[in-house]
């Protein structure tokens, strides 16, 4: 069905859909405040992932831009996107929470927000070293945030610590 969808649909990008559908899904059982705020996967490649956060009367706050809370899930989801995609495909239980946020803010998100990682390609080797260990093990992964429909220039960049450990 998907063949026929995507010959019919050649410019759609259904591994994204499928992404977002299953990240809103996920989230409306088991992290509501995400799904209220219901991010989209824009891109998933092998070295970037790209979230948006749409700015509306969800996540505007009283000044008419995105409210920090808002900022704060949408770079954690631009990492966990592709921790989420790394487990899967490994077919192991791994764990993983973020330990740290580091944020610099630098104008105002006064649009939809894209949070770019460049990193992805770190948080595969990040979950295949855990897949093969019993040890915590932690990384810092970097990425900025932009409204594409304003400028290219980022309105926030940021740093996680992401860790992870395998169940055994």
């Amino acid at each position: 069905m998907i063949k026929r969808l995507q010959a019919l649909l050649p410019g759609v990008d259904f591994e994204s859909l499928k992404l977002t559908a299953y990240i809103n899904a996920y989230s409306a059982l088991q992290i509501p405040l995400l799904a209220f705020v219901t991010p989209k996967i824009v891109k998933l490649t092998e070295a970037e992932s790209v979230v948006r956060v749409r700015l509306d009367r969800r996540t505007r706050n009283h000044l008419g831009v995105m409210y920090f809370g808002a900022l704060a899930m949408g770079a954690e989801l631009s990492i966990a996107l592709k921790a989420i995609q790394a487990i899967g495909r490994s077919g192991r239980r791994i764990d993983f929470i973020f330990k740290d946020f580091e944020a610099q803010f630098l104008k105002r998100a006064d649009g939809h927000v894209h949070f770019v990682c460049a990193e992805a390609d770190g948080v595969q080797e990040l979950i295949d070293r855990a897949a093969a260990s019993d040890e915590r093990l932690e990384a810092t992964f970097e990425g900025f945030a932009c409204v594409p429909a304003k400028t290219s220039d980022p309105v926030m960049t940021y740093k996680l610590t992401l860790s992870v450990k395998r169940r055994v």
